[in-house]
């Protein structure tokens, strides 16, 4: 195992640690970026580490067509490739094939799709899963597994998740490089109690160095997300990392955290930044629009990025869609914003203050007490008292779109389009 988990602090089910990996030590909770193929766009990597970016994720697909993972074994991994002396994580490649290419089809053997290149139809195993990332380096590995969309019901769920089960022995048995990289494996289920509960138990079997949240962020309700969050995070071990596949918005983060969750990925902030949007502690502040035209405010006073630090909302304004420095100055902030985010989790659980952190994030993000009735129940199985955060008669509320000043909006919908397909269509 070429790992090491220890926890420095915790409170209720949220804790900090730090998390040492071949490449890098880091603190979770943390925020990975997603570099579908070996770059997050428009940002170089001593930006990245300069913002506090710890691990970066790749996505073996798209790697595996170009450069291809043969040239990058040749020249001694993705981590030299690209110039990232950090950690890094890489997906299975699985989902890909499934959510982009047509005609694609999973049976016990793997998944076969229809090549980009020349149409032919194409078989990923979960050993061809494993050899492509045991060339690519990363320090940790996803487990090749059997995804649906949470929306799916009837027998198709249990299926997915036995075979899941199945694919994970033979990830296990592929995997050359354990001394150098950690295969985690994925908890899939569906909202089925019952089959999630089954998917932890086999894989907590397995004695993985790490284990992930899967086929979440796929179009659930959000009191479903939560709950299976919950459940996942209160079963898995307590000494290895827990990772929620494809979650980005920071009230989701901070929600996850608080029911001990430790790690995070999403195309969301670096996506949203092409469209002119930044996120911002009450919620995400639309660059595009023309009141923005003459305010010569930073996007964020309290920020201390770089963009914040030299450019004015009219300065960003004058560029968004219009200019690619418009994008990569928003990308650079949004990404900031997370990594603050996730060194802000980590400090308020160490230094015990962590039930005061959620309340003063949820106050800045619904100053109106208007909280979502999910974030509340999520925080009642948490341990953490919001009450003096939310709407005085009302308690709490589902969010409501008219409740909201024109200048910010909420990150706090009720709707539960996180990112997740978007993390997974190799389009970062």
């Amino acid at each position: 195992m070429a790992l090491r988990f220890e926890i420095l602090g915790k409170f209720k089910r949220a804790r900090a640690s730090r998390l040492t990996l071949p490449h890098f030590v880091c603190q979770t909770p943390l925020f990975m970026p997603v570099g579908t193929q070996g770059t997050i766009k428009g940002l170089t990597t001593s930006q990245l580490e300069d913002i506090g970016c710890q691990i970066i994720l790749g996505n073996t697909y798209h790697l595996a067509l170009r450069p291809t993972s043969e040239l990058l074994d040749q020249l001694g991994g993705l981590h030299k490739f690209m110039n990232w002396p950090r950690a890094m994580l890489t997906d299975s490649g699985g989902f890909q094939m499934v959510s982009l290419l047509h005609l694609a089809d999973i049976t016990e053997k793997g998944v076969t799709f229809q090549s980009p290149v020349d149409g032919k139809p194409m078989l990923l195993t979960p050993e061809d899963s494993i050899q492509i990332q045991n060339r690519i380096g990363a320090d940790i590995i996803m487990a090749l597994d059997d995804v649906i969309k949470t929306t799916v019901t009837g027998p198709r769920v249990e299926e997915a998740m036995y075979r899941t089960l199945r694919w994970i022995d033979r990830c296990i048995a592929a995997h050359k490089r354990p001394h150098d990289q950690n295969l985690f494996g994925i908890v899939q289920g569906g909202l089925d109690p019952m089959l999630r509960d089954v998917c932890v138990k086999g894989l907590v079997e397995r004695n993985l160095p790490g284990y992930a949240i899967g086929g979440l962020s796929g179009g659930e309700d959000k009191n479903s997300f939560w709950r299976v969050v919950a459940q996942c995070t209160a079963a898995l071990p307590e000494d290895k990392p827990r990772y929620v596949m494809g979650v980005g918005y920071p009230l989701d983060i901070v929600v996850c955290s608080a029911l001990g969750a430790d790690m995070y990925d999403c195309v969301y902030p670096t996506r949203t930044a092409r469209f002119g949007t930044a996120l911002v502690p009450e919620g995400v502040l639309k660059l595009k629009n023309r009141d923005m035209a003459d305010d010569t405010r930073p996007i964020d006073p309290t920020c201390l990025c770089m963009v914040c630090k030299n450019y004015t909302r009219a300065y960003i304004h004058c560029l968004v869609t219009k200019d690619a420095m418009g994008s990569q100055l928003l990308s650079y902030h949004n990404l900031y914003y997370m990594m603050q985010l996730s060194r802000n989790l980590h400090s308020s659980i160490v230094e015990e203050r962590f039930p005061k952190f959620v309340c003063d994030f949820l106050h800045q993000m619904f100053p109106k007490g208007d909280v979502p009735e999910w974030v509340c129940n999520a925080m009642e199985v948490a341990g953490i008292d919001i009450s003096s955060c939310c709407a005085p008669l009302s308690s709490c509320q589902e969010y409501d779109s008219k409740n909201v000043s024109e200048e910010f909006i909420h990150c706090g919908r009720t709707d539960s389009n996180i990112g997740g397909h978007d993390r997974c269509s190799g389009e970062m």
